[in-house]
């Protein structure tokens, strides 16, 4: 019975760190929907952009530097699903204090569907828990970008 009780109560020990191998006055400034947009593309699979669709997450400080880029999901040409839970990992791993969420449309329309602005309103409701602020999303496409943040829907 003894030897029982131990092993119910052995656990992983978790730690957290964060190591920036960045300069940090090499970090892009991110202040509005186009230079997100900007620096989302210098990242973005190009092969992909037409044909599947990805979520991915703009890392930043209190100073809108950018901390990183996290690749969410990876989906269909239909769409794909985020876990919430992975983008704020990202985020408190990364010591942000705010994210641009992004992803793109692979038909070409810009126009958010009813899924898009639930899942940036749940997004959006769960960072302000956690006090990361979900500063923008922004949908791509090959030819364009649509702000939640500029059309005043965060």
């Amino acid at each position: 019975m003894e030897s029982l009780k131990n092993t119910l109560f052995q656990v992983a020990e978790v730690e957290l760190s964060y190591r920036a191998k960045v300069n940090p006055t090499l970090r892009p400034k991110v202040t509005c929907a186009q230079e997100a947009s900007d620096v989302f593309r210098q990242c973005w699979d190009d092969s992909k952009i037409d044909f599947i669709e990805q979520f991915h997450v703009l890392l930043l400080n209190r100073a809108k530097h950018v901390l990183g880029i996290y690749r969410a999901s990876t989906g269909t040409t239909a769409g794909c699903a985020v876990d919430a839970r992975s983008v704020f990992i990202a985020a408190l791993k990364a010591n942000a204090s705010a994210v641009i969420l992004a992803h793109n449309h692979p038909s070409g329309n810009l126009t958010p569907s009813k899924a898009d602005t639930d899942l940036t309103r749940r997004l959006s409701d769960a960072g302000k828990i956690i006090d990361i602020e979900v500063v923008d999303h922004i949908i791509l496409t090959r030819d364009g970008y649509y702000s939640f943040a500029e059309q005043g829907a965060i």
